[in-house]
């Protein structure tokens, strides 16, 4: 039973974070950057684990249950990924090229502490991570006997290190095809558009939700 479980939350886990969104893009774009991917991958793994957990023991009903947080984290999280989708359809218009070679006319890479706070305020001020990690995963997490949840959670966070591992360094090998001017404007425009149909989606609840 308890390998049963651990596959539960093994493909759920999967299905909801491989789904395209602020935070893969984020790492995505990272990964094509060859910036600081490994401290990205982890930094990621390290908050779906910690986010994990607190659904699973709680957590995500406490938020589902309080307006107050689910409209904070629905307008909050609108105006943030508003901002950055406009920004990325501003570099898919006006970047000729992501260059990754480091000389001196290449595009500033920013340091660990910016690459840290930068995945930190992707996924953290991102309400879908709480939205389903915590309040989704949570809730059919909780609803297991209690010496079952240890599997479920083991299984939930197995899928987001194999997920962001691979989407992070499999972006970092394949950074030369990814970043032709052509793929990069593609992806700052998938990204874009990923990031305002959230938004819309957000405040669009956000307004039933009066």
């Amino acid at each position: 039973m308890t390998v049963q479980v651990f596959i539960s939350g093994l493909g759920l886990g999967a299905s909801l974070i491989m789904a395209i969104g602020a935070q893969n893009a984020h790492v995505l774009r990272m990964g094509v950057r060859r910036s600081h991917v490994a401290l990205t991958v982890a930094a990621c793994i390290v908050i779906d684990m910690a986010l994990i957990a607190a659904g699973v023991a709680g957590a995500g009903a406490l938020i589902e249950g309080s307006t107050v947080l689910m409209a904070l984290a629905r307008w909050g999280g609108a105006a943030f990924l508003l901002w950055y989708g406009l920004r990325s359809w501003r570099g898919a218009m006006t970047a000729s090229r992501l260059d990754i070679g480091g000389d001196a006319t290449a595009q500033a890479v920013p340091g660990a502490m910016a690459a840290l706070a930068s995945v930190l305020a992707m996924s953290l001020l991102n309400p879908h991570v709480y939205l389903d990690t915590v309040v989704l995963l949570g809730s059919i997490g909780g609803r297991y006997p209690a010496a079952e949840r240890t599997a479920f959670s083991a299984g939930a966070m197995t899928a987001s290190v194999l997920w962001f591992s691979m989407l992070g360094f499999g972006a970092a090998r394949f950074a030369g095809v990814l970043a032709r001017p052509a793929a990069w404007k593609c992806i700052e425009a998938l990204t874009g558009a990923v990031m305002l149909a959230l938004a819309a989606g957000l405040i669009v609840d956000g307004v039933a939700a009066l």
